[in-house]
Order: structure tokens, then sequence, then C-alpha cells
């Protein structure tokens, strides 16, 4: 089939590349995000997926809104016959969604209906589940709603955090994609309703929503960190200052009192409402990424210091 492929971030590439390789489609052009800044410098850098599409010379689109004209007659120009999505970033207007006969297909980090929305993965970590997994659907105008093609599944390690979680997905996603469009091609797959219960929603995860509140469980507090790293990353104060934080351990056992740190040569504990956390790298506001028991050593937390 032709296809023109949409994506934009590096969870995209490992489908891309999946695509570009099979001998049974053709990506004539691929849709991403306008290039934008990103890095210290805040430099203007192209989205790794159209680095990716440059490099095997393929033709990148790049428009402000999906549903600009001359990207519209450009698509139509196109005539794909299928256009797949990953994690493409921005609303598909029911003009673009006409154009390819077998519509767009999207794949999306989750058992739908469970997780419908920006941040399925952190979610699902937040939230504690044992099971996810990848989806791929046709579509439609509701978001994330329409008729699902095939499933993968995934456990959640104890260990994983949002990052990790995501590479794996995005590698057995990439397979469900191309064999999800195999069938479309043959005709041998047809797309089945989700169902109406079980539905569940994930917004976007704020600066604000992962800063950390020490009262709650250790359990609650380490999903937190592990979802929101590596972005937008877990947070917390100390001497008005932000910390960020990853990936944590609970430490069974009584610790002490909710933020209250206990610092070593090597190790830093943080008390939660239940156990405490055994912090791992922390990242201080202005420096560099470093081990917990480093920053304790250049701070010096003095008795009953807290995080806020």
């Amino acid at each position: 089939m032709r296809l023109v492929f949409a994506g934009t971030p590096e969870t995209a590439l490992p489908s891309l590349r999946t695509l570009i390789d099979s001998p049974r489609h053709d990506v004539v052009a691929v849709v991403t995000r306008p290039d934008a800044q990103s890095g210290r410098g805040r430099k203007v850098h192209p989205s790794p997926v159209a680095e990716l599409a440059e490099e095997a010379g393929i033709e990148v689109l790049r428009p402000q809104k999906a549903g600009d004209p001359a990207f519209l007659d450009r698509l139509r120009e196109l005539a794909p016959d299928c256009c797949p999505v990953v994690a493409y970033g921005a609303l598909l207007p029911q003009a673009a969604l006409d154009v390819p006969r077998h519509g767009w297909i999207n794949l999306h980090f989750s058992i739908l209906p469970a997780w419908r929305g920006a941040a399925p993965v952190q979610h699902a970590i937040l939230h504690g589940d044992e099971i996810t997994g990848a989806s791929t659907f046709q579509i439609v105008k509701e978001l994330d709603a329409g008729p699902v093609y095939g499933v993968v599944t995934e456990e959640i390690r104890a260990s994983d955090t949002s990052g990790a979680l995501l590479e794996r997905l995005s590698i057995s996603g990439a397979g469900l994609l191309a064999a999800t469009l195999d069938g479309v091609e043959d005709g041998t797959l047809e797309a089945r309703p989700q169902p109406a219960d079980g539905v569940t929603v994930a917004p976007k995860i704020s600066v604000a929503d992962a800063r950390v509140d020490w009262t709650k469980p250790a359990m609650h507090v380490d999903r937190l960190i592990r979802a929101c790293t590596p972005g937008p990353g877990a947070w917390t104060e100390f001497r008005g200052q932000r910390v960020k934080l990853g990936a944590a351990r609970v430490a069974e056992g009584e610790g002490p009192s909710p933020g209250e740190i206990v610092a070593t040569k090597t190790t830093v504990l943080v008390g939660t409402a239940t156990d405490a956390l055994l912090l791992g790298e922390v990242q201080p506001q202005g420096k560099r990424v470093m081990q917990a028991g480093e920053w304790a050593r250049g701070v010096r937390p003095e008795a009953k210091e807290s995080f806020t």
C-alpha cells in the first residue's frame, strides 16, 4: 500500500523503520510536527521522525495544523491508501481523515478502551496496572474511540519507568502496526468496536501533577516517580529550590516522618505516610544529575530537615 506516515517523537521510529523496510508497503511521505526548540541551547531541531525520513529520502510534511489547505492539497496529490499514525501529537480534521481509502490507523500504547488520551503509559504505571499493551485502531473524530484491529500485551515490571516501558511497547507495537496494515491490505482483518465498559482517560501529566506529596504512601510516591520518568520529571523542594527525582526504591520498615530526610555517606532515605523511600538519582535545580548520596554530601541535610 501507499502510505503517508504521521508521527513525531522517538517513540514512532521503530514503526517508521519497520514500514520503510517492509516489501509490502511504500512510505511516500511523513507528516510530523514543525521543527521545535530543544536542548540547553534551545536551538531549533527537526523531529526524530523528520530526521529519519530525510535520511531515507522521504518527503516530509510539517503543517502547523493538519487542516491547512496546502497540506490537504498535498495529501490528496500523494493519494495514500492508508495513513498509519504513531504519536503524531496533533488533531486530525475530518477533511484529512477522508483522504486515504483505508483511513488513518493509529498505534496507541494501551489496551483500549483503557487509557485513552495523551499519557497512557504514565497513567498505567501511576495507577498500579500489572498489564498494559498497545492497540491499533481506526481514527474517528472522538478521542481514541475508533474500532480496534489488534492488540499486543506487555507486563509492567516493578522497576519500570514510563520511558523503559514505552521503549518496549514501541518495538512490539511496530510489529503490530505492520501486521495490521498487512491484514487491511489483504482484506483479512476487520476492526471491531471498542466495548462501552472499561473506558478510562489518560490526560497529559503536567509539571504541577509531578510534584511529590510525601504524605502519600510509599507505593504511591514510587509509582508517581516512575510514571514521570523521564518526563515531565517528578520533583520536590529542598530549601526553596526544586530537586528532580529519578527512580527510587521502597525501603520496607518504619521510616522517618513524611518528607524527612535521613542521609548517610552513600544513601538517602525519605519518609512517606508508610515505608521510607530510598532515593536513586536526583537533579538539583540548575545542576547535573547525580546520585542521591553525592547530593546529600554537598547540602548536608540537618537533623529532621525535610523535603516539601
